[in-house]
């Protein structure tokens, strides 16, 4: 199966979600933000990647998988630790290998964010020997 007929099996609505409750380490605080003791951005953009495996994960074979590329998301409103907080994912375009999803956060007491975040349809095999081949570069000055 190539990766344009795996995202052919994909059908637009598809939706994945990822739940937790906010812990200590899942908080601004535990990501050098000092006293800021309320679900981290870095830690729902985690959720959403999650979210995101969730939906598509279970349709592709073995052989393919999907990485995240994108997320654009605006985080609307703190949680506080001991709080549930639930990032969702609805797919809404494909472009080939590229899935496009809608996102949706809420915590008990309402919308948290929302945004989109995509996805790319992989071969594991060729995505995997392409991170084998790269190599950490001494004394580098630029990313280019």
């Amino acid at each position: 199966m190539s990766v344009t007929d795996a995202a052919a099996e994909l059908e637009v609505g598809l939706a994945g979600e990822y739940s937790i409750v906010v812990t200590d380490e899942a908080t601004a605080d535990a990501y050098q933000n000092h006293g800021v003791r309320v679900l981290a951005t870095p830690h729902l953009v985690w959720m959403i990647e999650m979210a995101g495996n969730e939906a598509v994960a279970p349709v592709l074979p073995s052989t393919m998988a999907s990485v995240g590329t994108r997320i654009d998301v605006r985080h609307l409103a703190p949680t506080p630790v001991g709080m549930h907080a639930t990032a969702r994912v609805r797919l809404i375009e494909k472009h080939g290998d590229r899935l496009v999803f809608d996102i949706d956060a809420w915590d008990d007491a309402g919308k948290i964010a929302r945004g989109k975040h995509e996805r790319h349809i992989v071969e594991l095999d060729r995505f995997l020997d392409r991170v084998a081949r790269k190599r950490p570069v001494r004394n580098r000055t630029s990313r280019d």
